[in-house]
């Protein structure tokens, strides 16, 4: 029954309108569903550093892969070792192993485990010299090494004849990375090392393309190798030999045909690009400025997450919109029937207790609506 007095009715009115009007129910309609989807990322091994990365993860379109340690697990081996001189493959190898033990390159790393597979004892060497993502150089016994790939050779002034250049080319086409020797000045041998592909790695490239995704491969391989990596897994857009500081630029460059832009790396220059990318993603494995640069870390090492991460994303930010929904159709609602919209035509009023009662109820679904994204994630 509605109370005779104007004045206690006025304040009963007020009262009823402050109460309903607090927007708690909108204050939790963000942080709820941020908290619950980066928990649910936690408990399946994806690190997701903030908010705001849900939000850009969820209107990806391109997602660009780093070769080796990315799409390959990391662990390439030394799958031949041709001499073109008179040099012995064991002598090649010593020589190379020598030089790159100054580096921690996967693909250096590689040389020098073969090398001591087999027994190989490192020389003496001195006047190491590294360019990031082409060779070393240094001197073993006295003598100029120079180690790399092509342009980086040919740019030091080797000179590589073309039926040397046919025989790299058979082994990159393969899908194997050519290294070059050079020994004083002149091209000795060449060291074909290999990567296996990741056990995801095909099926996950294949599901991002089925969700509409476009996926692109960028590495500094040669084009031979890219090509033959891309033609397993199915990539069509590739870049390749591509030196450490210009991969950023080719992630900026696709960003400007208004592409939102995934980049999923694991080295050290790989670290610019996902700093670029909207979204940098890096694996577990990976260097720690990778992992430092990038916003979504797979802990589990595994590359399906990435199809899990954006799905988290999407079904995350679709939470958020619901439950922002959610609230403002109950301020839009609520609060009419709290100023007495109802009084003059069915003697109605919204008492203060009722209205304290819909304000946490309001906050309560917004909070379960968003507790249910883990059966929502669980059923996807």
């Amino acid at each position: 029954m509605v109370t005779t007095s104007p004045l206690l009715l006025s304040l009963k009115l007020a009262i009823a309108v402050l109460v309903i009007a607090c927007p708690c129910a909108l204050g939790l309609a963000t942080p709820t569903a941020i908290l619950v989807g980066t928990s649910i990322g936690a408990e399946a091994g994806i690190l997701i550093k903030g908010g705001d990365v849900l939000e850009r993860s969820q209107y990806l379109d391109t997602v660009v892969f780093d070769k080796t340690g990315t799409l390959t697990i990391g662990q390439p081996e030394v799958r031949e070792c041709i001499s073109l001189t008179g040099i012995t493959s064991d002598r090649l190898l010593q020589i190379a192993a020598s030089i790159e033990s100054g580096s921690n390159h996967p693909l250096a790393i590689a040389i020098i485990t073969a090398a001591e597979s087999q027994g190989l004892t490192l020389l003496e060497t001195t006047d190491f010299n590294t360019i990031l993502g082409q060779g070393m150089s240094g001197k073993v016994q006295g003598e100029t090494v120079c180690l790399g790939n092509y342009s980086w050779l040919t740019s030091q002034g080797i000179v590589i004849e073309p039926h040397y250049e046919v025989t790299a080319q058979s082994l990159a086409q393969s899908g194997k990375t050519v290294v070059y020797l050079a020994l004083s000045g002149e091209l000795q041998g060449l060291i074909a090392i290999a990567d296996s592909l990741r056990p995801d790695a095909v099926q996950t490239i294949k599901q991002l393309q089925d969700s509409g995704l476009d996926t692109v491969l960028l590495t500094g391989d040669r084009s031979e190798v890219a090509q033959a990596i891309a033609k397993e897994v199915q990539i069509t857009q590739v870049f390749s030999e591509v030196k450490p500081e210009d991969k950023a630029q080719i992630i900026k460059s696709l960003q400007q045909e208004n592409k939102t832009v995934a980049m999923v790396g694991d080295g050290i220059n790989d670290a610019p690009a996902l700093a670029q990318a909207d979204v940098g993603i890096s694996l577990q494995g990976s260097t720690d400025v990778a992992i430092a640069t990038a916003d979504i870390v797979l802990m589990q090492n595994q590359l399906q997450d990435v199809i899990k991460s954006i799905e988290l994303s999407r079904a995350t930010v679709d939470k958020i919109k619901q439950n922002l929904f959610w609230a403002l159709a109950y301020n839009a609602l609520a609060i009419p029937i709290a100023a007495g919209i109802l009084l003059p035509k069915f003697g109605l009023v919204l008492s203060p207790v009722w209205a304290a009662v819909a304000m946490a109820s309001s906050s309560l679904i917004v909070v379960t609506n968003s507790l249910l994204l883990n059966s929502q994630v669980a059923k996807a």
